[in-house]
């Protein structure tokens, strides 16, 4: 296996966890004063966008030829930081 393929799984396998993570913070949204779902539903909203920024990333790896992937993976790292931070910060708003 390319270490290529090894890395679109490991992303893959990130964008599973993020799915997960997104649909414990929709299910607490719920459970939220009235005033503040509005709130919380448009953070989960940029959540749900970045976290397909970093999925079409990945389509556009798998797709990739040869030595290009190495070119893309730096726009992936940028789109996974993005997703991750604001995961990390959802969830110390949703506490």
């Amino acid at each position: 296996m390319s270490t290529r393929d090894e890395y679109v799984r490991k992303m893959q396998a990130k964008l599973e966890e993020w799915n997960a993570d997104i649909d414990k913070l929709s299910a607490r949204a719920g459970e939220v004063r009235e005033d503040l779902k509005h709130d919380y539903a448009g953070q989960i909203e940029a959540l749900k966008a970045k976290q397909a920024v970093a999925r079409q990333k990945i389509e556009e790896l798998q797709k990739s030829g040869g030595s290009a992937w190495e070119d893309l993976k730096a726009g992936i790292e940028l789109a996974w930081s993005a997703v991750s931070e604001a995961l990390d910060s959802a969830k110390s708003r949703f506490k």
